[in-house]
């Protein structure tokens, strides 16, 4: 049976709901991505001296490896999150958990910001700090999951890739209220004072962020189809068993999907910045405001990317841009080892059109690959399980490649290979575009 809900389209003037929902879902992953992007930014910046002291001073080019692997150990728990978040949006609904979500790694965020580090209580520093990483992992698990389904299932048939592509945006936009703060310091007090109790204000910052997104996000009614479900009676009594059961073929080409996008999200997240400031030696201030400009292109791009999918579909708007990744993985080091602000920002700006097209789609196609029932679980566990594989160790995997080669287009070589199975995962899947979201 085919339902008003999977088949309406759109109308001349979006309906306030719908206005409501993308504001929702935008907001509140920004507001999340903003958490863990101002965690990786400060693993490249400043967490290594002051939560792994002595490492860093016998060794700081391990210490800094060590630094970036705290980014990777909260991936290792995303899929927990995402099991769990998944299981209970699938029972009891995506608003319940996406409000739930939100909350959690605002706290976790705020308590880094207020963490005594390892010169005032030791080794007691780094635990605390893996323990609220784990917290923010988990909840960034569930998260992803929540936040596209509500945006797919409340969208015209003709406009889902569009719709997708909003919570989509909240990384970009959570980047660039993550760099653009931490330019915004650094430009305004000296190194000394930023090393010293600077870097707080960011994960402070979070507290109001996180109430600002809760209010949002409690006015969005709950996703029309798993309404629909429950006025039916097709909620799953084990949606975690027959997801396995009959989808593992679609959670094992979401994660593959994934990688390539999201372990180059994570160099332009937490490696680029690091690499020009402490390998190149450029001017921390102009380093971080070109990566925030760059950013807008990931803005721009990632829509585009989902109106695109809906006119030419899923699978070829993802094609154009792990192509465009191959092709630029390596060459654009050549412009960022110039050491010079403009090349440096056009490097990564072209790269943003690649990880656009590859993002955009990404919440529609993932919808669209799972029935209603066990859709949760599956779109949140095939994203978590991708994002280990892709960016959980990406800038710990490059720094280890600099320490190694002294060549960064080594990385770029990684990041290639990356881009190649992720295109030939997304090419084994049949188009989606159009698919009933409600069977």
């Amino acid at each position: 049976m085919t339902s008003a809900v999977s088949d309406r389209t759109s109308s001349a003037r979006m309906p306030a709901e719908e206005r409501r929902v993308l504001a929702g879902t935008l907001v509140g992953t920004s507001i999340e991505w903003y958490d863990f992007f101002i965690y990786a930014q400060a693993a490249g910046l400043v967490l290594a001296p002051l939560f792994l002291a002595p490492i860093a001073q016998e060794s700081p080019g391990f210490a800094q490896v060590l630094s970036f692997a705290t980014i990777g150990i909260s991936f290792l728990f995303r899929p927990l999150g995402a099991i769990v978040a998944g299981h209970l949006g699938d029972k009891l609904g995506r608003k319940k958990m996406l409000v739930l979500t939100l909350i959690m790694m605002g706290l976790s965020t705020s308590l880094i910001g207020i963490l005594p580090t390892y010169a005032a209580i030791g080794v007691a520093a780094p635990i605390l700090l893996i323990l609220l990483r784990i917290v923010q992992g988990f909840s960034a698990g569930g998260e992803w999951g929540g936040a596209a389904l509500m945006a797919v299932e409340h969208a015209p048939s003709n406009r889902r890739g569009l719709f997708g592509a909003f919570p989509q945006i909240g990384v970009p936009v959570g980047m660039i209220l993550a760099t653009s703060t931490l330019w915004v310091l650094t430009s305004s007090m000296s190194p000394e004072a930023f090393l010293e109790w600077g870097w707080r204000i960011p994960f402070l910052l979070s507290i109001v962020l996180i109430a600002v997104g809760y209010v949002i996000r409690r006015a969005v009614d709950e996703s029309p189809v798993f309404e629909d479900l429950r006025r039916r009676r097709k909620e799953a009594s084990a949606p975690l068993s027959r997801l396995f059961r009959q989808n593992t073929k679609q959670v094992v080409l979401t994660a593959i999907i994934f990688i390539a996008n999201n372990a180059a999200g994570y160099l332009l997240i937490a490696f680029f910045a690091t690499y020009a400031v402490t390998t190149l030696g450029m001017e921390r201030p102009p380093v971080l405001l070109a990566t925030t400009l760059a950013s807008f292109g990931w803005l721009i791009f990632t829509l585009w990317g989902g109106h695109l999918s809906d006119r030419f579909g899923r699978i070829r708007t993802f094609q154009i841009g792990y192509v465009a990744l191959a092709l630029w993985a390596v060459p654009m080091w050549f412009l960022i080892d110039t050491a010079n602000i403009l090349w440096y920002f056009v490097a990564l700006f072209v790269m943003t059109f690649a990880l656009g097209l590859s993002y955009g789609p990404q919440a529609a196609l993932y919808a669209e690959m799972f029935p209603a029932n066990v859709r949760y679980s599956g779109v949140s566990i095939g994203y978590a399980l991708g994002a280990i594989l892709g960016g959980a160790f990406a800038p710990m995997i490059a720094e280890a490649l600099m320490n190694q080669f002294h060549a960064a287009w080594t990385i770029g070589v990684y990041i290639a290979v990356a881009a190649v199975i992720s295109l030939i995962g997304v090419s084994l899947v049949k188009e989606t575009k159009g698919v009933d979201l409600l069977t």
